[in-house]
C-alpha cells in the first residue's frame, strides 16, 4: 500500500457504530467476579442478551465449567456455539489468542473447525503482565488461580511473525476475516507489513487494546497517537475499535466513538460498570456503550450492517 495515496479514515460508514461485546476472556479469573460466565450454559445466556442489547458481533473464549480455567480446545466451543447462532444473528468472532500460555497450534484450532465470520488475530508478541491483580485478593475460589496470575512477571504472550502467517494460512480460504489486535504501535507496522505482502485483504478489523500492562497505555494521548497511526498506515481501508482494559472501558469507549471509531466491551476487557461498581452481565456493559453512541447523535450498528461494513460472509456459511 502506497502511503501517499491513502485517504485519512477509519471511521465507521453513515454514523453507524459497531459494538463488539467480549463475554468471558481468558484474563478474568473466578474469584474477581460472580458474574463472569463460566459454564455453557452462562456464556451462551449472556452472550445472546449481550446481542439483544445492541452488540453486533460476539467475541468468544470457553472455559472449563467446573473451574472456570481457559479451555481452548474444540470440544469446549462446541458446548454453546450452536445455542448462540440459533439465538441470535450477531456476528460471531472465535478466539485465535485462547491464553498467553498456550501454543499457536492449540489457539487457532477452535476457529480452524468451526470457520466463524470473524476470529480474532494479535499482531505481535508482547509482556503480558496481569500478576499486580494477584495482590488484591486475599484468597482464591480455586486453586489455578493465584500461580496463573502470578506466572505473568515471566510470560511472553508469543505472536511471531511466523505465529500470524500460520494463523492466516489456517483460516483465510474459510472466508473467516480477522479482528487485529493490536497491543501497540509496532502491531499496526506489523499489519501494514502483512497488507503489503498481499497477506490480508481490507478493510481491516483494527481493534487496538489499551491499558494492558506490557501493552499501549490508556491515556487518551495514546488513543489519539494509535488513530493518527493507523490512519497514516492504511487510510480508508480499515475499521477502527477500541477496547479499554479495566476502568478506562469506557472513557476510551467515548473517546473512540467521538473519533468516528466502534467500541468493544465486555466482561473479558472489564469487570466494571462504573466506579467500584461490578458490571452484573455483559449486557449491562452493552447498554452502557449503547449510552455513548447515541448521545453522540451516532446509531448503534446492528449485525447485518456491521456484516456489511466489514464485508463478513454471512452467518449461514460458518461451521456450527
Amino acid at each position: 500500500m502506497n502511503e501517499t495515496t491513502r485517504k485519512s479514515s477509519g471511521s465507521t460508514a453513515k454514523g453507524k457504530v459497531i459494538i463488539t461485546c467480549a463475554v468471558t476472556g481468558a484474563i478474568h479469573t473466578p474469584t474477581m467476579s460472580p458474574y463472569l460466565p463460566i459454564t455453557p450454559d452462562q456464556i451462551a445466556s449472556e452472550a445472546i442478551a449481550a446481542a439483544e442489547a445492541g452488540a453486533a458481533i460476539l467475541h468468544l473464549h470457553a472455559r472449563d465449567p467446573e473451574t472456570g480455567k481457559p479451555d481452548q480446545t474444540p470440544e469446549a466451543f462446541a458446548r454453546f456455539l450452536p445455542r448462540i447462532k440459533q439465538g441470535t444473528n450477531a456476528a460471531i468472532n472465535i478466539t485465535s489468542g485462547g491464553s498467553p500460555y498456550m501454543k499457536v497450534e492449540e489457539r487457532v484450532k477452535p476457529a480452524a473447525k468451526f470457520k466463524p465470520e470473524v476470529a480474532s488475530l494479535n499482531m505481535g508478541s508482547i509482556n503480558f503482565g496481569l500478576y499486580h491483580l494477584a495482590e488484591k485478593y486475599e484468597t482464591f475460589k480455586f486453586d489455578w488461580e493465584r500461580p496463573h496470575l502470578e506466572a505473568t512477571r515471566d510470560l511472553v504472550f508469543r505472536n511471531s511473525f511466523k505465529d500470524i502467517e500460520y494463523i492466516l494460512a489456517t483460516c483465510y480460504d474459510n472466508g473467516t476475516r480477522f479482528e487485529f489486535e493490536c497491543y501497540d504501535i509496532a502491531h499496526l507496522y506489523n499489519l501494514a507489513h502483512f497488507a503489503e505482502r498481499g497477506l490480508v485483504k481490507p478493510p481491516f478489523f483494527v481493534q487496538s487494546v489499551f491499558g494492558l500492562l506490557g501493552g499501549i497505555g490508556a491515556h487518551p494521548e495514546d488513543v489519539a497517537h494509535m488513530k493518527r497511526t493507523a490512519d497514516r498506515l492504511f487510510g480508508d481501508a480499515f475499521r477502527w475499535s477500541v477496547l479499554g482494559a479495566g476502568a478506562s472501558q469506557l472513557r476510551i469507549a467515548a473517546q473512540a466513538a467521538a473519533l468516528g471509531g466502534n467500541i468493544r466491551v465486555g466482561l473479558e476487557d472489564s469487570l466494571w460498570a462504573g466506579k467500584g461498581k461490578l458490571a452484573k452481565s455483559n449486557a449491562e456493559q452493552v447498554q452502557l456503550a449503547r449510552k455513548i453512541i447515541e448521545g453522540l447523535g451516532l446509531e448503534v450498528a446492528t449485525p447485518d450492517e456491521a456484516r456489511a461494513i466489514l464485508e463478513l460472509k454471512g452467518g449461514d456459511k460458518v461451521a456450527f
